[in-house]
């Protein structure tokens, strides 16, 4: 894949176009769908946004595949080593579940290894080259994902 875009957003853009095609197909709709959605929506923008400005404050990329400047081991990244990531995760199941893609949920999963595979063993990798003892001991203490 072109260096260009494989970027973790145009993956969740493609898996959730994916996800909203089956719910097309095979729509499944229950009264709480666009309630519970839109709350996995929010959650997932917030919690990349608090992640964002952590990066920024640590004066840190938040770009994959490009050297980290800082360890950000505080606030919401005591939780997660990948809030990002996790927040990605939760838009794009508050998508499916708003537009009744129930049907789709699974991808959501495969998102998370996908993500997983293509970028976050490698940011690790980086991090401990960059960071040594500092990231072994966050990465013993904090989970990758929740």
């Amino acid at each position: 894949m072109a260096k260009e875009i494989d970027f973790p957003p145009v993956w969740l853009a493609g898996f959730a176009v994916a996800g909203g095609i089956l719910g097309r197909i095979l729509p499944l709709h229950l009264a709480w769908n666009p309630a519970a959605g839109a709350l996995l929506v929010g959650l997932g923008l917030a919690l990349m946004a608090l992640a964002v400005i952590q990066m920024m404050m640590a004066r840190t990329t938040i770009i994959p595949r490009r050297d980290p400047a800082a360890l950000v081991t505080g606030g919401i990244f005591r939780l997660s080593r990948n809030p990002i990531y996790l927040g990605d995760a939760l838009l794009l199941a508050g998508l499916l579940l708003y537009w009744d893609a129930l049907i789709a949920l699974p991808l959501v999963a495969v998102f998370m290894m996908v993500i997983e595979r293509r970028f976050i063993r490698a940011e690790e990798a980086r991090l401990a080259e960059h960071f040594g003892a500092a990231f072994a001991d966050y990465a013993a203490r904090t989970r990758r994902w929740i």
